[in-house]
């Protein structure tokens, strides 16, 4: 060590430390010489592999913070949609579940989809009529099974309350002459009622059609009117309730394969009371001008009455083939049951009989029936014969029948032009707290 030159090591140092800076760039000597000699040392983990230290934009982060909200916003929402979506089923399902009583006798509920593959989603080629209650479609289970849809229409006047009433009363219904209801649904704010389908459809779109009413012989119409009168008496007196129809017509019998009546559309059907002595007023009347008994469509008083009455202008109608309507009205300035009477007190009852019957048929059979029908819609409840009766006048060939009292006269719609009246529409009117006759006007005629 003696030998070395103390001179030369420091210059040796200098010249290493001048070196070192001449790496810098000009202009950043002196005193940021230090700073620069650390930007020597090895780049962090971090880092890329140029030695530049890689940090977090602030764009980046507003973007991470964009989604997260986002995402949080879209699960809140996502939230609030299903307990709203379970609320609204819940209260549905509730709603319906309250339809009426569970028991071992209650009618299966059937999904909407099995229906719209039977019905081809409702197509027209399906459809078979279409009522107060709604359109009615043919369909095909997977199994075969013909049905027929009763489809709550949206605009239709009977709602929620008629359709809870049908699935209600038919669920406890049977008799060979009421038509079986098979099942409900009620899903996607559809309301449907499923029948067995009767290939002969109603009895009005024979009864009434010139062409059809041949298939309608004097055997299957006393067949007809037998047939109604026990379904009606069935509801009276020997089902487990007791039940008023409230809109007994020709459209709401069905006739099955062999030509079997069969009473259908208990929509607007009420349950009467016993104590009550089956007598009921309401403020809101329902029911088809022509077949709807004067105490209920001026008053609002229904009884079973209110039906034979009903029963009493379809059985005119049956025989004469003839609808108590608009039409008849306007071509013979009377109502059918007028022209009946007429005609009774001049002992031209042949006159009234279906002229495509000709002379194929019972006279005894169909003067029994005419008198029976006269019996059924005198203007007074109090005298008109009771199901059970009628039934016992209907088969008995030995009764002596009491002589019938004069009908009320139907004539127009007060106010309505007179080729306007729809004698058959379904009516919803509010009876009035006093009598006022809005349904019928009366004629003065000399004795």
């Amino acid at each position: 060590m003696a030998g070395s030159n103390p001179v030369a090591s420091s210059t040796n140092e200098t010249k290493g430390c001048v070196g070192i800076r001449s790496m810098a760039p000009a202009g950043h000597l002196g005193g940021h010489g230090h700073r620069r000699l650390l930007d020597t040392a090895p780049a962090p983990a971090g880092g890329d592999g140029a030695g530049h230290v890689v940090t977090s934009s602030p764009d980046a982060m507003r973007i991470m913070v964009g989604v997260l909200v986002t995402v949080v916003f879209c699960t809140l929402l996502y939230c609030i949609y299903c307990w709203r979506w379970r609320k609204r089923n819940a209260i549905k399902r509730s709603l319906f579940e309250s339809l009426w009583p569970r028991s071992s006798s209650d009618l299966p509920l059937m999904d909407l989809a099995s229906i719209l593959a039977a019905t081809d989603n409702f197509s027209k080629a399906n459809k078979l009529g279409e009522g107060g209650f709604g359109p009615v479609y043919k369909g095909v289970l997977r199994g075969g099974l013909e049905i027929a849809v009763k489809r709550l229409s949206a605009r239709s006047r009977q709602g929620a309350a008629e359709f809870r009433n049908e699935v209600e009363l038919i669920a406890k219904l049977q008799h060979r002459n009421l038509v079986r209801l098979l099942g409900w649904c009620a899903e996607r704010d559809e309301k449907l009622l499923i029948y067995e389908y009767l290939p002969n459809r109603s009895l009005d779109a024979i009864l009434f059609d010139r062409n059809k009413s041949r298939q309608l012989g004097w055997s299957t119409r006393h067949n007809i009117i037998l047939g109604i009168a026990r379904g009606i008496l069935y509801l009276h007196e020997d089902s487990l309730l007791k039940i008023v129809h409230r809109d007994l017509k020709a459209s709401n019998v069905l006739l099955d394969d062999k030509m079997n009546p069969k009473i259908s559309d208990f929509g607007m059907a009420k349950i009467f009371e016993e104590e009550s002595g089956g007598i009921n007023n309401t403020g809101r009347v329902v029911g088809t001008y022509g077949y709807m008994a004067p105490e209920f469509a001026l008053e609002g008083v229904f009884s079973v009455k209110s039906d034979v009455f009903s029963f009493g202008v379809l059985l005119l109608e049956i025989l004469s083939g003839q609808r108590n309507g608009a039409l008849y009205l306007e071509e013979h300035h009377q109502s059918l049951i007028r022209g009946a009477w007429k005609l009774w007190i001049k002992d031209h009852a042949a006159d009234f009989m279906d002229l495509s019957l000709g002379q194929l048929y019972s006279r005894d059979e169909a003067w029994r029936c005419y008198h029976v029908g006269l019996l059924c819609v005198q203007e007074n409840p109090d005298v008109r014969p009771t199901m059970s009766s009628v039934l016992l006048m209907l088969i008995s060939d030995h009764m002596n029948l009491p002589k019938p009292a004069k009908p009320p006269l139907y004539t127009k719609l007060r106010s309505i032009p007179l080729p306007a009246v729809p004698l058959m529409i379904t009516t919803e009117l509010k009876a009035p707290s006093h009598s006022i006759n809005d349904v019928t006007i009366t004629t003065i005629e000399p004795r």
